[in-house]
């Protein structure tokens, strides 16, 4: 089996909380899951708070709007995102706000932006919204959207480095989960790709 054959084999985070993100409605989730991941806060932390919106069908903006910060905090603490519950309730409120007075949805404001860093830039004015959260979001849309074309994060460029793997966008959701479930974990000896990494 290639190096690519065994990357792939790891599922991405979409994937891992059920996203197909060839939907617009799915995208959205996966919005708010990169606004969650994003924050210094365990993984494991952030799919379970985000699992907890998707029960209370919190995950489009107008029910995040309609819901009102105090029922998004208890959705946050719910899932055990208390160190962040304050600021992240203020920051999905203002966030889905921006959005839907100034494009109506996410759709639209991919449709405007006229390329790549642009993309970005609009993200990013959304209040609420870091460059960090920017990546982990258009990451995954490569292929899906036209202008998702984020510069790889240092994470990814890390692990390829140590595997000898050049094409990196291609795989980035794969490395990143590598670097951070493996490499930052020290849990060489489990890695799936352990044969291939010149760093062991």
């Amino acid at each position: 089996m290639t190096i690519e054959e065994m990357l792939c084999q790891l599922p991405t985070y979409p994937q891992e909380l059920g996203l197909d993100l060839s939907k617009p409605r799915d995208r959205f989730k996966w919005f708010l899951a990169s606004i969650l991941y994003a924050k210094r806060i365990p993984a494991h932390v952030a799919k379970k708070t985000f699992l907890q919106f998707e029960q209370q069908r919190l995950t489009t903006p107008e029910k995040i709007r309609s819901a009102g910060w105090n029922r998004l905090v208890k959705a946050l603490d719910s899932g055990g995102y208390v160190r962040y519950d304050f600021s992240t309730a203020t920051n999905l409120l203002s966030i889905v706000n921006q959005l839907k007075e100034k494009y109506g949805d996410l759709e639209e404001l991919h449709r405007q932006s006229s390329s790549p860093r642009d993309l970005e830039k609009r993200l990013q004015e959304l209040k609420g919204v870091g460059p960090v959260g920017v990546s982990i979001f258009l990451r995954e849309l490569r292929g899906i959207w036209e202008n998702a074309k984020p510069k790889p994060s240092k994470l990814a460029t890390v692990v390829a480095q140590r595997i000898c793997l050049k094409n990196i966008e291609s795989y980035e959701s794969a490395l990143v989960r590598l670097n951070l479930e493996y490499c930052k974990k020290r849990k060489c000896e489990e890695c799936p790709v352990q044969s291939y990494c010149e760093g062991v």
